[in-house]
């Protein structure tokens, strides 16, 4: 098994801690990014889930999510979410310029 900086397995004799899944974000900003991350048949049930998941308003997800996109930490713990997030909203400025 090759070791070092790139793997999970320690290098050197020490116990290596356990990995920081979080990223440095809170379990709110996760669960937010968590939500955007499914799809849903159309706006009612996101917004349901929304409400009951996450006890925000839609409009509080939305500006949540919006901010959470321009956030590096956010990228690091969603890299496929964030980025298709990032270029959806990117191609709507582009469509109302």
């Amino acid at each position: 098994m090759v070791e070092g900086p790139w793997t999970d397995e320690p290098s050197g004799g020490g116990e290596a801690p356990p990995p920081d899944r979080t990223f440095g974000l809170s379990e709110r900003d996760r669960a937010v990014l968590d939500l955007a991350a499914r799809t849903f048949s159309g706006p009612g049930p996101r917004e349901r889930a929304v409400r009951e998941r996450l006890g925000l308003s839609p409009t509080a997800y939305f500006q949540l999510l919006n901010a959470l996109l321009d956030d590096p930490r956010a990228l690091r713990y969603d890299p496929l979410t964030v980025g298709r997030l990032r270029r959806e909203r990117q191609r709507g400025r582009d469509e109302r310029d």
